[in-house]
């Protein structure tokens, strides 16, 4: 399980962080800001300070910390639940939405009061909330819950993949 798990976080971190980098860089941030805010989380506002290329190593390994607790969480249940296994696209997306409702209703607001997600859309333009929360889902359902739910599926069935291909 510890491979699976592994390989979830590179492949779920690796593909969400990039989304991070092209989403926030259409909106003006910089990569190395991307992960200074990362890192602002559990380290507060000293991770905009200097040496920011230090702050954003650090936001670089706590978004991945984060990852790979996602990813073990689900194969925790997923070791238990051979639906989520027979069924990895259902189940990634389901657990990406579940991911964005933890993240974008609970942790962020609780870290930081004002990203709560009616307040920081507050008085925007419909297309721009529609635009804002479609990467959000797009990143957690698509780049992160789904590559977690394949990669504890195919290690589950083999054969079956085999077959697929």
């Amino acid at each position: 399980m510890r491979e699976r798990i592994i390989q979830a976080t590179l492949v779920a971190g690796t593909l969400d962080i990039l989304s991070a980098f092209i989403f926030a860089g259409m909106a003006g941030m910089s990569p190395l800001a991307v992960l200074q805010f990362v890192a602002s989380g559990p380290f507060g506002g000293g991770a905009k300070g200097e040496p920011a290329w230090l702050w954003a190593l650090v936001g670089l390994a706590v978004h991945f910390a984060i990852i790979a607790c996602m990813a073990a969480a689900y194969m925790a249940v997923a070791r238990r639940s051979p639906s989520l296994r027979r069924h990895p696209i259902l189940a990634g997306l389901l657990y990406g939405l579940l991911l964005w409702i933890i993240m974008y209703w609970l942790v962020r607001p609780t870290r930081w009061p004002a990203l709560w997600l009616p307040d920081a859309y507050a008085g925007q333009p419909i297309g721009k909330i529609a635009w804002g929360i479609g990467n959000q889902l797009f990143s957690h359902c698509i780049l992160v819950g789904l590559p977690i739910a394949r990669i504890a599926a195919r290690r589950a069935y083999p054969s079956r993949i085999r077959t697929l291909r």
